[in-house]
């Protein structure tokens, strides 16, 4: 069964509001059917990985180092690909779209990469560097662009 991907992208420290908006747009991928793809760590990446597990959804995790013991516990699948930041470049080819929820310097890569691979990329509260970000004000907005976006 092949099943579309979002990629969740986004700040991986503790940031309560940060977070909020992660669940929401975790479960409202999961609630579509669809599966997520994220970093597999902490902050942006458990709050939508939470979501999307707990609306039914399938969460994968890309790992920066070679323990799948480092997944968040709301990862299904964990993939150790002890690249470090590098593995932002996959989670970007593993995704149809990407939604990127705040973030420092690793999601401004992503964002960068999704760009340069010709991604949608929906952003909430994050990098304004391109006008070519999909600007969303609500999970359900971001969700819906994404879903647009790869005309799902």
């Amino acid at each position: 069964m092949s099943r579309t991907l979002i990629g969740i992208i986004g700040l991986g420290l503790e940031d309560e509001a940060l977070n909020k908006i992660a669940g929401e747009v975790g479960a409202l991928i999961g609630s579509a059917g669809l599966g997520l793809v994220n970093g597999g760590l902490f902050g942006v990446m458990q709050a939508s990985a939470r979501g999307c597990r707990q609306a039914g959804g399938l969460t994968i995790g890309l790992l920066p180092g070679i323990d799948p013991k480092d997944a968040n516990p709301y990862i299904d699948i964990p993939i150790p690909t002890g690249m470090g930041e590098m593995r932002n470049l996959l989670i970007v080819r593993a995704a149809s779209a990407l939604i990127a929820i705040g973030g420092g310097y690793g999601t401004l890569s992503e964002i960068a990469l999704g760009l340069k691979s010709s991604k949608p990329v929906i952003g909430i509260n994050t990098w304004d560097i391109s006008p070519n970000i999909i600007k969303a004000a609500t999970p359900s907005e971001a969700v819906e662009l994404a879903l647009k976006s790869i005309k799902v």
